[in-house]
């Protein structure tokens, strides 16, 4: 159900239910902007994209920590994503709200991590953010995932040199008959 009133000084307020039954609404100076705003309220509700401004407001940190506890891990995965957030996340995102997280913070993340971590380990840091905020868009706490479009440092792989035919006999013979 959704309305639209005009107030004593002049403003409009439209003002619609979730699913879950909570009111919202909002002020405009003219009605126009107000139905459109209740339009696209009304789409989102429709289609199942909405989400609800006040489910971003919870911390990176809380949010982080509620799907560690979640996650199937084997227990040093576990240990190794905790040292990880703790770390290398927390220290900058920890106390941000989840829904104020841009993916400007996740790249500049990235790139401080990369002065001083080998970008594999950047990369695993990524993933690690990457599911957390794939989670929280699935439990419709954001709308979208600030992780995508993140530009990674490459990743440089030495070229693996074999060794030559003559150095693997050499090396057959030196060694001892029972091996």
């Amino acid at each position: 159900m959704a309305s639209i009133a005009r107030r004593p000084d002049g403003t409009y307020r439209p003002r619609f239910r979730d699913a879950s039954g909570k009111e919202h609404a909002r002020h405009f100076k003219r009605k126009v902007d107000g139905q459109r705003w209740l339009d696209e309220m009304t789409a989102a509700m429709v289609t199942g994209q909405y989400v609800d401004p006040a489910a971003g407001r919870v911390t990176f940190r809380e949010y982080a920590e509620r799907w560690r506890a979640t996650q199937v891990h084997r227990p040093t995965t576990a240990a190794h994503v905790e040292t990880m957030l703790r770390r290398h996340v927390y220290p900058h995102l920890g106390d941000k709200r989840l829904g104020s997280v841009l993916p400007s913070d996740i790249q500049s993340l990235v790139k401080q991590l990369s002065l001083s971590l080998a970008p594999t380990t950047v990369g695993v840091v990524h993933r690690i953010l990457a599911g957390i905020f794939k989670a929280a868009v699935r439990d419709r706490r954001i709308v979208a995932s600030p992780c995508e479009g993140t530009k990674l440092p490459k990743v440089h792989r030495q070229r693996i040199e074999p060794m030559t035919l003559e150095a693997v006999q050499a090396l057959t013979e030196a060694m001892p008959e029972r091996y």
